[in-house]
């Protein structure tokens, strides 16, 4: 390893400095009175007993993954052919299982540092919120700088890592293939994370707002609520544990596919630049992150809009990413179409971050139009709520397309050209290679701003928990307000992320296509892998990818609505049983709630998750690969469409609540409809339905759409005997 590829290891390790200094500065901060640190102390318990139980279920379930894969592939696969030799069938099942079992671990460890600094910087941010909203907003954010720093440095080292155990640097065309068990391990534990996670936290956060809100008429995160504790451990375990999971295996099989893709440049120029590019060029990134984080709130003596200094650091990560794809792209790959392809997918972010935005912010009609339905009663709040959904899909999809086409004409422009790979391909060929290649570099520029994007996801759970500190610690109403001003900032920034995770996955999505096709032609020897749509194996294919979509949202939501009824319940009988409860008198039993969902999600977690995992393989096996290319690509444009649906109509949903809330919603006379009005409690409901949509179907469809791709990409072998 020579050059400009120091910048990876030398990237990561900064990054590890960077997040360790941060995580100093957070945790050096006060905790506050002692009535917050109670109940931060309650957090901390339920969070780490749910994702311990959790962790050993996944460990248990990722043993058995990785010894079936191993036997499959020894069993049935057919060796892989090299310049440099043979592939034997044995050896490619050890060390794709091997792979399999460090990605999984690897993005565990992901999941857990996520939820650990959100639960030591709630409190912290609680206190800080006493002070200033500067305080507030740098400690919040910081400890989710943390997450995301040191996520992406784990990404960025362990693929590194694996690829340089499994001879990368003396076999740099046949190592990709071989690690791509990584991203598959990856995968699998962010499913199972991300579904446990969403069942659990949204369980807890329908139960606790149902009958707290609507029937009690008492405020969010009131003390006499049994669910509001598991309301706030469901904030931790979903969007901290889940998402910190879910980027991960993002970036890890994002930047593996990127590298299959890189090998046919590398073939015809014997040039190791074309697979080693995109680590380089996130590791330029991940430096520009660290700048962005530190940018927020930087020479202001107060800070009065959060989500202005928000985006002076979004925007400040952003400029040094787009100078650092140009220098990068010209020095390793010397092409100004390359580089035209980086800054496509940096602008693609840039566009939905403020696309989600339009849609989910009360800023902006779509969310006011939901508010105003709710004048009327819940029916037309759900109604309009889910025609907001349904229309998103229809800029979503324009704006992705246009990313594609744009990426790979750049591309297909630069390879028609370039002079090592017409010798090698011919110049049609060329072009094809060429395009797909600019698709990976669009996918690495978009992908450069993920810690930064990671930083503000956690931010928002981290606001969200202070501000239930805050309420249940009886903090006084100025500090009250300074976190329901970072709570609104943080529930538009979680949205914001899973309009970015949508975007990635799908420019992923092309790329891992590509990759496993380009797999399946190295395991065939077939230059043109044609997916015919007449032919009846492969129409049925495609068929089944849609069809698993849906079947597995009705599983997730269903899920959300059976643990969610038993919350219900619970706290209904605790209200019915024990009056002093709604006096003030009596504490109610926080840890029966804890327990009730934790063993909800973790049993409803399972069903999903296997048969994400199993449909493909049996589709694979039955119909063969050229059927499974149709699964793969008609599974992921439904994956990302119905994600679409579901995270902006359940991100609207909530930001119109929060926009009756804060007072903004009038009737016909000009009166004020605020909390404890019909209206409210009729947003109450559009944002309880909106709760499983947002939290946990449409995330866990993200990392479905990957694991579809690294599935593939893993057991290609067994889909072409």
């Amino acid at each position: 390893m020579s050059g400009i590829l120091w910048l990876v290891p030398l990237s990561g390790v900064i990054a590890v400095i960077a997040a360790t200094v941060l995580a100093r500065d957070v945790l050096s901060r006060p905790t506050g009175t002692h009535e917050m640190q109670q109940v931060a102390a309650a957090i901390y318990e339920g969070a780490m007993a749910f994702l311990n139980r959790q962790y050993r279920t996944i460990g248990m379930l990722s043993v058995v993954a990785a010894v079936l894969i191993g036997i499959l592939l020894g069993a049935i696969a057919p060796p892989i052919e090299d310049a440099t030799g043979n592939i034997s069938s044995v050896e490619l099942a050890w060390r794709t299982a091997v792979a399999f079992l460090v990605g999984a671990g690897c993005s565990a460890v992901a999941g857990f540092i996520g939820m650990w600094i959100s639960v030591q910087a709630n409190v912290r941010t609680a206190a800080a919120a006493t002070r200033s909203l500067k305080d507030a907003l740098q400690v919040s954010l910081r400890g989710g700088a943390v997450s995301g720093l040191l996520v992406v440095s784990l990404s960025l080292l362990g693929v590194l890592g694996i690829f340089a155990a499994y001879g990368g640097f003396t076999r740099p065309a046949i190592a990709p293939y071989l690690i791509v068990g990584f991203g598959f391990g990856a995968s699998f534990v962010a499913l199972f994370a991300q579904l446990g996670g969403g069942i659990y936290t949204k369980a807890a956060d329908v139960g606790s707002d149902l009958v707290g809100k609507v029937e009690a008429g008492i405020p969010e995160d009131d003390p006499r609520n049994a669910a509001v504790v598991a309301d706030l451990v469901g904030d931790n375990v979903g969007d901290c544990a889940g998402r910190g999971a879910d980027l991960f295996e993002s970036t890890a099989a994002e930047n593996i596919g990127a590298m299959i893709l890189g090998i046919a440049i590398y073939s015809a120029t014997n040039d190791v630049a074309w697979v080693f590019f995109p680590l380089v060029v996130r590791s330029v990134g991940l430096l520009a992150s660290i700048v962005g984080v530190y940018m927020v709130g930087a020479g202001q003596a107060e800070v009065t809009n959060a989500q202005a200094s928000l985006d002076r650091g979004y925007w400040t990560m952003t400029i040094l990413c787009a100078l650092g794809i140009i220098g990068v792209t010209m020095f390793m790959l010397n092409s100004w179409w390359l580089v035209a392809c980086g800054l496509t997918g940096l602008v693609m972010s840039v566009i939905f971050v403020y696309l989600t935005q339009y849609y989910t912010a009360g800023s902006w009609r779509p969310v006011q139009e939901i508010a105003r339905a709710s004048r009327t009663g819940p029916a037309t709040n759900i109604i309009s709520g889910f025609a907001v959904g349904l229309e998103t899909t229809g800029p979503t999809a324009l704006v992705i397309s246009l990313a594609l086409f744009a990426s790979y004409y750049f591309g297909s422009q630069w390879g028609s050209g370039f002079v090592p790979l017409i010798a090698k391909l011919g110049i049609e060929e060329a072009s094809v290679a060429g395009g797909l290649f600019g698709t990976a570099v669009a996918t690495m520029g978009m992908l450069t701003t993920v810690a930064y994007i990671l930083a503000m996801d956690t931010f928002g759970p981290i606001t969200d928990n202070a501000g239930g500190i805050a309420e249940m610690a009886e903090a006084p109403e100025e500090t009250r307000l300074r976190t329901d001003a970072l709570d609104a900032v943080g529930n538009t920034t979680k949205a914001l992320t899973k309009g970015y995770a949508i975007a990635s996955a799908a420019l992923a999505a092309f790329l891992l296509f590509s990759a496993y096709l380009d797999e399946v032609r190295k395991v065939t020897g077939r230059v043109h892998i044609p997916v015919d749509l007449t032919n009846v194996s492969v129409f049925i294919g495609g068929f089944l990818g849609a069809t698993l979509v849906f079947f597995f949202c009705a599983l997730t939501i269903r899920a959300v609505g059976k643990a969610a009824g038993d919350i219900i319940e619970e706290v209904r009988r605790q209200f019915r049983e024990n009056p002093g409860i709604m006096e003030g008198t009596v504490k109610p039993d926080y840890a029966r709630c804890v327990d009730i969902t934790t063993k909800a999600a973790l049993r409803e977690m399972v069903v999903p998750g296997i048969l994400v995992v199993a449909f493909p393989v049996v589709v694979g096996l039955v119909l063969k690969y050229e059927a499974m290319a149709a699964f793969l690509m008609v599974g992921t444009m439904s994956g990302i469409l119905m994600a679409t649906v579901l995270n902006n109509s359940g991100g609207a949903w909530d930001n119109a609540k929060k926009f009756i809330e804060s007072g903004e919603l009038q009737d016909q006379a000009g009166l004020v409809l605020g909390k404890g009005t019909p209206a409210h409690a009729a947003a109450v409901v559009g944002d309880t339905v909106g709760d499983p949509f947002k939290d946990t179907s449409g995330p866990s469809l993200h990392v479905l759409i990957k694991l579809l791709s690294t599935i593939t990409l893993v057991l290609a072998p067994l889909f072409v005997r």
